[in-house]
């Protein structure tokens, strides 16, 4: 009779964990667009530097940022960046102008290489708003090229999209966002060129 009292409330024990345990977590990345190599170019013999990307609102993480309104935000909690965001943009944006050949090298900020030029971005917004029944991937990033000898600005310019989400989740959002990364990795390898 203990015995059989035992096994009940083993199993009932083992029926609510079961029940109480977490969703699992939905993990994306970015993904390198297809770019293709660009014949003339100034910089061919030039070494660039690609600076970890400077956030202007709120801290980059891995978390993925959504909101309803300018005052109503949060992000998703069974859903996040395989990365820090500033990170994953870094290791996309030095991809991109390494496959277009645009420069001789294309590096990490973290290089001891001596650099000819350095590009600094800051984020001004990377997130997924909804407001209404619209849902869009919203990026918008600033660019500086900087000369690296004498530190002048060589050129600026800000990029900003907004790409409709397939569908109001995080899933939708990351499709978006890697649909928005290729509009702006051909509009900056045009504006550097």
């Amino acid at each position: 009779m203990i015995g059989r009292k035992i096994v009940v409330t083993m199993s009932i024990i083992l029926g609510l964990v079961g029940c109480t345990q977490a969703p699992t977590m939905k993990v994306y990345s970015l993904k390198v667009p297809p770019v293709n190599a660009l014949s003339a170019s100034a910089y061919k013999s030039k070494v660039l530097k690609v600076t970890f990307p400077a956030s202007l609102r709120e801290q980059m993480s891995e978390k993925m940022n959504f909101s309803y309104s300018d005052s109503d935000y949060g992000t998703y909690m069974n859903s996040q960046w395989s990365n820090n965001m500033s990170k994953l943009l870094q290791g996309t944006l030095i991809d991109i102008l390494s496959k277009s050949k645009l420069f001789k090298a294309v590096l990490a900020d973290t290089s001891t290489l001596k650099e000819n030029y350095r590009l600094e971005s800051n984020i001004f917004t990377f997130e997924h708003q909804v407001r209404g029944k619209q849902s869009h991937s919203v990026i918008s990033i600033s660019f500086a090229l900087i000369d690296a000898d004498t530190g002048k600005l060589m050129k600026s310019k800000r990029f900003s999209y907004a790409e409709p989400t397939p569908t109001v989740d995080a899933k939708g959002y990351a499709l978006a966002t890697n649909k928005a990364l290729t509009h702006l990795s051909q509009d900056l390898l045009r504006w550097l060129k």
